[in-house]
């Protein structure tokens, strides 16, 4: 009896519980859960709320983008993480999205791996932003918004960013 409890007494695998967006010398803290709720139900927290006001969009287009699922099969994900083209993205993504201290841009490499490949996993086959967040392999996951900028200066949404980097190297995998 005590060692079946042993062997199946897991600790809860490491998953993002908070997001902390940097800007400048600033920071704010929000937890997964309430942004979940928001992208559910609508509801939000008074930090969130702040945070949202801040992006100058409206609730409707914010909890759009939260809930725009992709539907990937997850060995073709797998293949796309690995590639040469998704090594690529990722090592870019890091320098936004990374793991509290990270100092290199590998552990922030294999953090984003790990984050899609357990997102679609949740999502059953499905990847939104939040299932990305939720798959993060570390409580605390940190979104650079200074980093972030740089690169929407370069597309007009995050929409379309998502779309580019969804679908065009998803279908050269597909074709292969």
């Amino acid at each position: 009896m005590v060692g079946s409890q042993f062997l199946f007494n897991f600790s809860k695998a490491n998953a993002a519980e908070e997001i902390k967006i940097v800007y400048s010398i600033f920071s704010r803290t929000i937890k997964v859960k309430s942004l979940k709720t928001f992208a559910e139900e609508g509801k939000s927290t008074k930090k969130l709320r702040r945070i949202l006001k801040a992006t100058k969009s409206s609730d409707k287009e914010i909890r759009s983008v939260l809930n725009q699922n992709f539907e990937i099969p997850i060995t073709i994900a797998s293949k796309l993480v690995y590639s040469e083209i998704g090594t690529v993205f990722l090592t870019r993504l890091s320098s936004i999205v990374h793991p509290p201290r990270a100092d290199d841009e590998k552990t922030g490499l294999l953090a984003l791996r790990s984050s899609v490949i357990q997102g679609i996993n949740l999502g059953n086959g499905n990847i939104n932003l939040i299932t990305f967040f939720e798959g993060y392999p570390t409580k605390t996951v940190i979104l650079d918004v200074n980093a972030l900028s740089k690169v929407m200066n370069k597309v007009e949404s995050i929409s379309e960013l998502l779309a580019f980097f969804t679908n065009s190297p998803l279908e050269k995998i597909k074709t292969n």
